[in-house]
């Protein structure tokens, strides 16, 4: 598919609007740092402009990231929203783990898990890794310093990994800055990790989460406290984190920088986030 694939309404559903605007963040919204694994905390004002279109529509506009909750109630402070006095936003982080309400923030609901086992495995083929786990509404507790901004921002705190995987988690960060995404994706297959669900990312950056739960079971929950169904929602995403989440949106669209595998499932793929993509595809609609 191509950029302009975008501009194309839905086959014979000339006046479907969406009722719900699921945003990925980091390569959506914001766009990537060459050489980093962090990206510009900028927006540009076509992408600010085209969500306050969408917002002011009356579409419920839902982040939806792998970032933690702390990290994203600046990005809605960035982009305007909510306005002042009316319904606070919903946000989907931590890849669908954990659903809030903001502002202030109010978690609505989480799904956690037993991480020892597989966390286990993966520090058994990679003692070196970087281990980390958010300290939800505080920052992240890790085994050693991630590279910086990598994390965002918040408080962040050494532990030892024992420590940080004794009770039931939401996610588990593996990241290691020697290592490639293939090199994680490698591993991943081989390690076998039964009753856990994991995704890459641009770097060797491995989340590790809950079986069932990504960012579409997280607005799936979003849905039902709407009455919206999925056919209701436009989500654009860019990750392989986003993959489930472009399936399940009655329009899901992916970025002109995603990855091949995460462009084959999308209904559309809009153009690269460094030439406003996310609000090519949102003008189509508001």
């Amino acid at each position: 598919m191509s950029a302009t694939e975008s501009s194309t309404a839905r086959p014979g559903e000339a006046a479907w609007q969406p009722k719900l605007v699921a945003l990925d963040i980091d390569g959506t919204l914001l766009g990537w740092i060459d050489g980093t694994g962090t990206t510009s905390e900028a927006l540009s004002d076509k992408v600010r402009d085209a969500v306050r279109r969408a917002y002011d529509a009356g579409a419920h506009v839902v982040l939806s990231s792998g970032r933690s909750a702390h990290s994203m109630t600046g990005i809605a402070d960035l982009l305007g929203i909510p306005d002042e006095g009316a319904d606070r936003l919903w946000i989907v982080a931590s890849n669908g783990a954990v659903v809030l309400r903001y502002p202030p923030v109010d978690v609505v609901h989480e799904e956690t898990f037993d991480a020892r086992e597989a966390v286990e495995k993966i520090l058994a083929q990679r003692p070196n890794v970087l281990v980390a786990v958010e300290n939800r509404g505080v920052g992240y507790r890790f085994n050693r310093p991630f590279p910086p901004g990598e994390l965002g921002g918040g408080e962040n705190l050494v532990a030892p990994v024992e420590e940080m995987v004794a009770a039931p988690v939401s996610r588990v960060i593996i990241r290691d800055p020697e290592a490639t995404p293939e090199d994680f994706l490698a591993l991943g297959r081989e390690l076998g990790l039964h009753g856990i669900d994991y995704v890459v990312g641009y770097t060797a950056w491995l989340d590790l989460t809950p079986v069932g739960v990504s960012k579409a079971s997280g607005l799936s929950y979003v849905c039902d406290q709407l009455d919206l169904e999925p056919a209701d929602v436009l989500a654009i995403g860019d990750g392989r984190n986003d993959v489930e989440m472009l399936e399940w949106a009655g329009r899901g669209v992916a970025m002109g920088n995603a990855p091949d595998v995460v462009q084959a499932v999308a209904d559309a793929v809009t153009a690269h986030v460094a030439d406003d993509g996310a609000a090519l595809e949102l003008s189509r609609w508001f």
